[in-house]
């Protein structure tokens, strides 16, 4: 059925009730039952209409993550593809779309590529992280460009206001695995400060062990990372801070033509800061400044290699947002803002243009009332290639009683081309040269429908289930026939049902994710590929005095490693353990098994799909921390 956007702006903006307040934006990041990345403002998750994960840091040290992707694999609907072992790349599929079109910010600032328009979550350190919000949906209408999967935003450590604690840790595990890390967080009522640094470091695994590689050796990754946050409170009303989160080091990988041994070095960096200003009890303002570089130089040990196998891609990017909250009355909040950013291109590629800005401006109204609620938002984009482009939302929330809501929403999404496919120059080969880019490409655009129900059905129970339909039009395809020159012309449609339960029951906490998608190419009707259609994680947590034990079981299904749907991977199930043991009040222990039973899996093909790439296999961690008293 389809509805006029004046009918559904008119029907969401009808109102009427009650007003809940929300929490302070720094103190949002320590709750886990608060959201800030669904409307660019905290509020508490049961407020938010659109379908969040929150993953705190107390979640990270319970879980014993070290990757990012071992976070997003455990939310529903969202599966990973990697290439091989620590630091390969890393692909996430939100909702059925491609990792390009996920949004994924650090502190607020975006970290893809220019030029490939990839985000590299693979190289930021957990230990640097202080809180993973994952918006499932297409968000356009707050945050512009890429939002069409949905956002992935991750916060760096913060402090606390409890005067100075270091700590220190260190971890040992398989392949040659080493972790170290060391930090100093604290502060007062108007001051909170952290400072952190670490080094990982693994001989990694032969990722293309399979095939008939004469590059043989371990694909090692060492990780450098260092994270600053300062917050300090001037007045009651007034607020200023600064985060800043660097990661660099080197990663191996197999040249699969050639006895070389290629290595990418990298740097992955953000720093932003922010004012806060509490006009009146009605206007709160907030200013961002913000910077990030995405940088990697690829280079090769062999003495004679081609120089068309040294190259380097960096993107700068600077950005600038404000964003006003106001409250209307008791039931009627406005959220309005203006963003701007410009993206620079810095390549051993010559590419055609090297440079371009986008500005915008949002306004989204929220009404809270007793017998329902509503959400509408609409944003203006104005990018100096591509042109402009507008994007709506809307929600309507039904609470059916005190424990029980039913929430169906709209919301579009798009995606801005790349660099690569823009401004690629053109190949040439014997005096013969193919276009390797458009430059009249027209963004992705995405359409979303869904329906929720969340139910907080016992104290210490609850249950959501979404149902979603993703329409996407004018996907960027590249294939033979044009001479892999991007074009406009793939229609995808992804339907899906997520599943999120969370109970506690004979003192285990139990959490389950259940993920199933459809996701199709309507042109050709096959399935999209590298998206497993079947996704269930399970984590069981349980506290015996001063011990913790828990398990994960994870499993996957089959997917297909191209579009044609003739390279199929078979699916996996995963079984994994973890346990500490606080020893006092300043040292505890973990370890943790991953895949535990040895199972032999592939997440993705090389070399036109002959061969599978290597994964790591049983896997086991052990680690200190020390956290003296001052």
């Amino acid at each position: 059925m389809k509805l006029s956007r004046l009918t559904l702006a008119v029907a969401l903006l009808y109102s009427f009730c009650a007003h809940a307040q929300t929490p302070d934006y720094n103190d949002a990041l320590q709750l886990s039952d608060t959201i800030v990345s669904a409307n660019r403002v905290p509020q508490l998750r049961t407020q938010a209409a659109a379908a969040t994960t929150v993953f705190t840091r107390a979640d990270i040290d319970r879980l014993q993550v070290r990757t990012v992707s071992e976070l997003l694999e455990r939310v529903p609907g969202v599966s990973v593809m990697r290439t091989g072992g620590p630091g390969s790349l890393t692909s996430i599929f939100v909702r059925g779309t491609t990792t390009g079109q996920t949004l994924v910010l650090v502190d607020g600032q975006r970290i893809a590529a220019a030029s490939s328009g990839t985000s590299s979550i693979e190289f930021i350190d957990p230990d640097q992280i202080e809180r993973v919000e994952v918006v499932r949906g297409a968000r356009s209408a707050l945050y512009g460009s890429d939002a069409i999967g949905g956002v992935v935003q991750i916060f760096t450590r913060q402090g606390n206001d409890t005067g100075l604690n270091p700590r220190l840790r260190f971890g040992v595990g398989s392949h040659s695995t080493f972790e170290r890390s060391l930090a100093l967080s604290g502060g007062d009522d108007q001051t909170r400060v952290s400072l952190a640094a670490s080094l990982d470091e693994t001989a990694g695994i032969d990722a293309t062990r399979h095939g008939d590689s004469l590059n043989r050796d371990d694909d090692a990754f060492r990780n450098r990372a260092l994270s600053f946050n300062l917050l300090h409170s001037f007045t009651e009303r007034l607020d200023a801070g600064f985060s800043a989160l660097d990661q660099r080091g080197q990663i191996e990988y197999d040249d699969v033509f050639g006895p070389s041994k290629p290595t990418t070095d990298f740097q992955l960096s953000t720093a932003s800061g922010f004012v806060n200003w509490a006009i009146n009890d009605q206007w709160t303002s907030r200013v961002e400044l913000g910077h990030s570089e995405d940088k990697r130089d690829t280079g090769n040990d062999l003495a004679l290699a081609d120089p068309g196998m040294f190259y380097s891609f960096s993107t700068y990017r600077d950005s600038a947002s404000w964003i006003n909250t106001i409250s209307l009355t008791r039931e009627h909040e406005v959220t309005l803002g203006a963003d701007w950013y410009e993206d620079r291109l810095h390549s051993t590629t010559d590419f055609v243009e090297d440079a371009r800005w986008n500005h915008a401006g949002f306004i989204q109204h929220r009404y809270t009332g007793s017998r329902f609620s509503t959400e509408l938002g609409i944003r203006h984009d104005k990018n100096q290639q591509y042109g402009t482009q507008n994007s709506w939302n809307g929600a309507l929330t039904i609470p059916l009683d005190i424990r029980n809501d039913l929430i169906f929403s709209y919301s579009e999404g798009f995606r801005a081309p790349t660099f690569n496919d823009l401004y690629y120059p053109d190949e040439c080969y014997f005096g013969v040269c193919y276009s390797s880019a458009n430059p009249n490409l027209s963004p992705e655009r995405s359409k979303s429908y869904e329906a929720q129900w969340r139910s907080r059905y016992s104290d210490s129970g609850s249950l959501e289930l979404s149902l979603y339909r993703i329409d996407i039009e004018d996907a960027i395809v590249s294939d033979i026939s044009t001479g892999w020159q991007p074009y406009n012309v793939q229609t995808a449609r992804i339907n899906g049902l997520e599943a999120a339960l969370s109970e506690q029951l004979f003192g285990w906490q139990a959490q389950l994710a259940i993920g199933l998608i459809d996701p199709r190419d309507r042109n050709s009707g096959h399935t999209l590929p590298r998206r497993a259609k079947r996704t269930l994680n399970l984590d069981l947590d349980r506290q015996f005095g001063d011990f913790t034990i828990g398990a994960n079981w994870r499993a996957v299904s089959g997917r297909y490693d191209d579009a044609g749907n003739t390279l199929e991977l078979s699916g996996y199930g995963l079984l994994g353990l973890r346990g500490g043991w606080k020893v006092n009040n300043e040292i505890s222990l973990e370890a943790k098994l991953n895949n535990l039973l040895n199972k032999d899996y592939a997440e993705a093909t090389y070399s036109s799909g002959r061969y599978e790439y290597a994964t790591e296999g049983r896997t086991a961690v052990f680690a200190i921390t020390w956290s003296p008293t001052l």
